[in-house]
């Protein structure tokens, strides 16, 4: 079947949606990238790969033409540093993107569209402990997400649940937690946690010290990109149109992220705490749904994902084209 297949993967540019491009392809499918940018870090592995400002109208019809299904990857966004300042920026890209890609999969008759949601839809006041419980699906509502990629992510739910309602488009949502890996940012502001922490402790000299935001006991679940797109293509296949969880359920602190970065690393590395943005006290994906769904689950170990993460990291920090942040 999937030799007969077309997809579009938006945001194919980005971390995600490159490694998703390629793990399509090697399932069989003719795979077209849209982005705004071609990857940073490899080649593309997409048949076709178009440049295109998917906040327009015109890109996403002409993205969509002639595709069975639709990943839709694209969104502003970045770590704690980004979503934190850019709330007004992030809520007009995004929006525009997520609803003429809508528009333009129901008016092309796709088969079927993914849409990558956040974690960050959770309400904040469910997460003010570093011990804190697993987040569910249902617990999004009442919502009050910390902020405005949370609320514009809960929107895009909105908006691909009211299109499967009432046009009969066939939808999929993922709600990723904190998904990492090689080939993704780690420098310039836009990088998440585990790949900040890469780089800084591939560029600290033996003896030296690190900073970390906040007191480091802020906590975490971290998932590995290939887990993150095995996901993907199972929750595709499934039957599940409403939102699921994907991401891992060991609740790890910041502190314990680095301490196993630096033990990767084999340096004797200090770490000093300074003021930051920390997000959520705590954060962790409840995989009950997951598992019933899919009848699977994440299963790379997180010292296994960050020793290939801090590999790459560190190769080209030695290369000289990391920058110090």
């Amino acid at each position: 079947m999937a030799g007969d297949m077309r997809a579009l993967v938006t945001g194919a540019g980005g971390f995600i949606g490159s490694h998703l491009v390629a793990s399509l392809k090697e399932r069989g499918f003719w795979v077209r990238g849209v982005d705004t940018k071609r990857p940073e870090y490899t080649d593309t592995s997409a048949d076709e790969f178009q440049v295109r400002d998917l906040r327009r109208w015109d890109a996403c019809r002409e993205a969509v033409a002639g595709v069975d299904e639709v990943y839709a990857m694209a969104a502003d966004m970045g770590g704690m540093g980004f979503i934190s300042r850019y709330h007004g920026t992030i809520m007009r890209n995004n929006g525009l993107i997520d609803l003429h890609m809508l528009e333009a999969a129901r008016e092309a008759g796709v088969s079927r569209f993914l849409y990558t949601s956040s974690a960050c839809v959770y309400p904040e006041h469910l997460q003010t402990e570093a011990e804190v419980l697993a987040l569910r699906e249902q617990d999004a509502y009442p919502a009050a997400p910390q902020d405005g990629y949370g609320w514009e992510k809960l929107m895009g739910e909105l908006a691909v649940g009211y299109f499967a309602e009432e046009f009969g488009l066939q939808t999929r949502i993922v709600r990723f937690h904190n998904i990492y890996g090689p080939r993704g940012a780690f420098d310039g502001g836009r990088e998440k946690a585990p790949a900040a922490l890469c780089r800084k402790v591939a560029m600290a000299d033996d003896g030296g010290s690190i900073e970390l935001w906040g007191d480091g006991e802020q906590t975490r679940s971290f998932c590995y990109i290939d887990d993150c797109t095995e996901g993907i293509y199972r929750l595709m296949r499934s039957d599940c149109a409403d939102p699921i969880n994907l991401g891992t359920d060991r609740l790890v602190s910041i502190n314990d992220l680095a301490e196993i970065i630096i033990r990767i690393s084999g340096k004797r590395i200090g770490i000093v705490h300074v003021d930051g943005p920390q997000g959520v006290r705590g954060r962790n994906s409840d995989n009950t749904r997951l598992r019933q769904v899919l009848g699977w689950e994440p299963g790379i170990a997180l010292e296994d994902g960050l020793a290939a993460t801090y590999e790459w990291i560190a190769e080209r920090v030695s290369s000289g084209v990391a920058q110090a942040r």
